[in-house]
């Protein structure tokens, strides 16, 4: 079993998270497999999983979590870098039930176990089962002999949160006030969660997210740090694009706030699709009383936001889309040393997720 610490927070002993453009050590993934939410027997899926595995493998070392019954087939389709062990899951979105990673200057690794109940539990979850997920980041830190932090009764996942490394936190008040999540915490009480169990000392609210109906409004589909005093925001003008009235609602608070270092932000746009991204006609998904269904033509949550920062590279969703090469473009002119990679993920996205959704970030310790 890993070590539990139930006496102190991570802020108590000087251990903090980094933001995702400080230095990595290894990004985990978890490989997808459920019949009631990946389409053609998960097959598609599985390959777009590999493919964003293979990209991040160029920057990053990567681990890849496997059920047993999956095990053998998820190492066939994986280059033989990427290293794939036996955890169990219910379903695949890492940045979510893999642990948020947190390191102090003395080059020590420790992990904040949140709680975790599927986006919602009883009242408004997507699935269930969720024992194993709930149970996959203390299975992972007993298995790596990593010392971990429980929050006694606060749910959280990492998609629902950014982090700048310099004492500030972004997230959605759709998100982390939803009924679904922690309904006996107050705004100001959830702001004491994050300060203490990530380390910091300001927490700047985004009204909404893009994504109400399965994630209740995770940031990462919206906006990210970028450097300290920077972030990127979903931005179009378009006012029939679905993601227009959260998106412009984000970009004016966003240029309106300051961060815990005094630093009035800077805001880089990134755009929208130009098309929606819909399920399609004949979403061949096996129909399960344990998981939402996912209706033909449904609208995707498809956000180019929803990318990740790994090391010297940048692992962006790529949609089939007119904006595609735009949205590339963007991103290496917002990170001029980074090489800006893209990957086709609408069979990711397909299943309620993205790139940053299905991955979660090791950072890298070294003493200061």
């Amino acid at each position: 079993m890993s070590l539990l610490i139930t006496k102190t927070t991570p802020k108590d002993d000087g251990f903090f998270m980094p933001a995702e453009f400080a230095p990595q050590e290894r990004v985990w993934m978890i490989w997808p497999y459920r019949l009631d939410n990946w389409r053609d027997g998960a097959r598609p899926a599985q390959a777009a999983y590999a493919a964003v595995a293979t990209a991040i493998s160029q920057f990053c070392d990567v681990t890849m979590l496997a059920t047993d019954a999956q095990f053998d087939d998820c190492r066939a389709q994986l280059p033989e870098d990427i290293e794939v062990i036996n955890i169990p899951s219910n379903d695949a979105w890492a940045r979510d039930i893999v642990p948020t990673f947190v390191i102090n200057h003395s080059g020590e690794l420790r992990a904040c176990d949140w709680h975790f109940n599927a986006w919602g539990g009883d009242y408004d979850g997507l699935y269930s089962p969720w024992d194993d997920d709930d149970k996959l980041a203390e299975r992972l830190c007993a298995q790596r002999d990593i010392a971990r932090y429980r929050p006694d009764n606060f749910v959280l996942e990492g998609g629902a949160f950014h982090v700048d490394g310099e004492g500030t936190v972004l997230t959605t008040r759709m998100c982390l006030l939803s009924e679904g999540r922690n309904p006996h915490l107050n705004e100001a009480e959830i702001e004491t969660y994050l300060k203490n169990y990530l380390n910091a000392e300001k927490v700047l609210w985004l009204d909404d997210g893009i994504d109400p109906d399965e994630t209740t409004g995770h940031v990462d589909d919206l906006a990210c740090f970028v450097r300290p005093g920077e972030v990127v925001c979903l931005y179009t003008d378009d006012p029939e694009h679905p993601f227009y009235d959260a998106a412009q609602k984000a970009y004016q608070q966003l240029s309106a706030m300051t961060d815990a270092k005094g630093r009035a932000l800077t805001v880089h746009k990134l755009c929208c699709t130009k098309d929606n991204v819909t399920l399609p006609q004949h979403h061949d998904v096996t129909s399960s009383e344990q998981a939402k269904d996912r209706n033909s033509e449904e609208l995707c949550i498809a956000s180019y936001a929803n990318f990740l920062i790994c090391n010297e590279g940048i692992i962006v969703p790529q949609y089939d889309d007119a904006n595609d090469a735009l949205a590339l473009q963007q991103l290496a002119a917002i990170f001029p040393k980074h090489r800006v990679v893209g990957v086709r993920t609408r069979e990711i996205v397909y299943g309620g997720g993205n790139i940053h959704c299905i991955t979660q970030q090791q950072p890298r310790t070294q003493p200061t």
